[in-house]
């Protein structure tokens, strides 16, 4: 496979360098999860293929390593076709002419069409699953849906030939089922195979859980469905621009009935502490910047001593530039948006991901010049669909 390999590369590197924008350090992608909300995602990577920016390594958990498979997993002229057949299968259809008249009724009928007959391409119900919820059945089986037809979709849209030539970084996020432990899998510490994928995506208990390695491993996104953390801490430490998609907004209004609370409750829940574990990591890379202009002050016969030199490795000159883009809330969203998978709600959905994204490539807020004692720097760019 060794010259196939090779050619493959070769060729995302020239798709790479063909005039592309002078982004510095390596592009992160981070995708949360959130079901039918990353078709988001998808619009967001598609502006990303139109500007000619080639991510170096992409996370997500849950929807978020599906999309991120696709990606990493096929060579870049093959990308936006490959999202678009796994966008369209599970779309449904038939609920889109009640909204127009009937908002309320158009979103009953589609919740209760995908609760009790699934996405055929995605999964399907387990009838003896609803008839005995306390029968034991085993870690994979105890959910009340098959992921089976997730599994043949995504052989067939992700080559994992190309994907383990590591072209593209992958790590996707699970959580240990015993331990309660996260664990991320990556195809730079070793070859990946569809189940990785199926146990990023296993959100209980509507999904089972996969194993791997002898373990049962669920959704990452019940622990941490923001994997921000993943590239923050990642080592040997690069300066990167992080393009960090956020589907649940961490901010919003105060809920007034007790259907938007429950609402408001899914947004903080999935938002995952995103800004808490952004501030922690800006205290983290200050110190290590701290301690590199720290190293200058010491004389050089000291600095080398074993001792010294173990201390000053814990500091670093990297910079990680954190592009936030916030998915946009629709007037008709409700309690289940993330299970919208009509066809119209993914359609607008990837649009919104096109448009934010495309503004922010002409922004290009990566120019900007940083404080040199700062590790971390963000910028949020807001929907220009949010609340429509």
């Amino acid at each position: 496979m060794g010259n196939k390999t090779q050619g493959k590369r070769d060729a995302d590197t020239s798709a790479r360098t063909a005039g592309a924008p002078d982004i510095p350090g390596q592009v992160v992608l981070v995708f949360q999860g959130g079901g039918a909300l990353g078709a988001y995602q998808a619009g967001v990577y598609q502006a990303m293929h139109d500007g000619k920016v080639k991510p170096d390594w992409v996370i997500g958990t849950s929807s978020g390593a599906i999309n991120g498979a696709i990606i990493a997993g096929n060579l870049p002229e093959h990308r936006i076709e490959r999202l678009k057949q796994f966008w369209n299968g599970v779309a449904r259809h038939g609920f889109d002419a009640l909204s127009g008249w009937w908002p309320g009724l158009a979103n009953w009928s589609r919740d209760l069409a995908i609760v009790t007959q699934g996405v055929p391409s995605f999964f399907t119900p387990r009838p003896s699953s609803w008839a005995g919820i306390q029968t034991r059945v085993g870690s994979e089986n105890a959910a009340f849906y098959s992921t089976d037809p997730l599994r043949e979709t995504l052989s067939s849209l992700v080559d994992f030939d190309y994907l383990n030539s590591k072209a593209t970084r992958l790590t996707v996020g699970t959580v240990n089922v015993r331990s309660g432990r996260m664990r991320y899998f990556t195809n730079r510490d070793a070859p990946m195979d569809v189940e990785h994928v199926m146990a990023s995506a296993a959100f209980p208990p509507g999904f089972p859980s996969v194993r791997l390695e002898g373990e049962s491993y669920w959704d990452g996104g019940i622990y941490s469905n923001t994997p921000l953390e993943a590239v923050l801490d990642d080592r040997p430490r690069r300066s990167s621009v992080i393009f960090s998609v956020q589907l649940w907004p961490s901010n919003g209004p105060e809920p007034e009935s007790i259907l938007q609370v429950m609402s408001r409750q899914r947004d903080i829940q999935y938002s995952s502490r995103a800004e808490s574990h952004l501030d922690r990591q800006k205290q983290i890379h200050r110190l290590r910047h701290v301690i590199r202009e720290l190293s200058q002050h010491i004389p050089e016969d000291q600095r080398k001593t074993p001792e010294l030199q173990a201390l000053l490795g814990w500091g670093c000159g990297t910079t990680m530039q954190v592009l936030e883009l916030d998915a946009p809330a629709f007037d008709n969203d409700d309690l289940n948006r993330d299970i919208d998978f009509s066809s119209a709600g993914i359609e607008k959905r990837w649009a919104a991901g096109y448009e934010d994204t495309t503004r922010l490539l002409a922004r290009a807020p990566w120019r900007e010049t940083l404080d040199p004692m700062e590790g971390i720097s963000v910028f949020r760019m807001a929907s220009t669909d949010a609340e429509k």
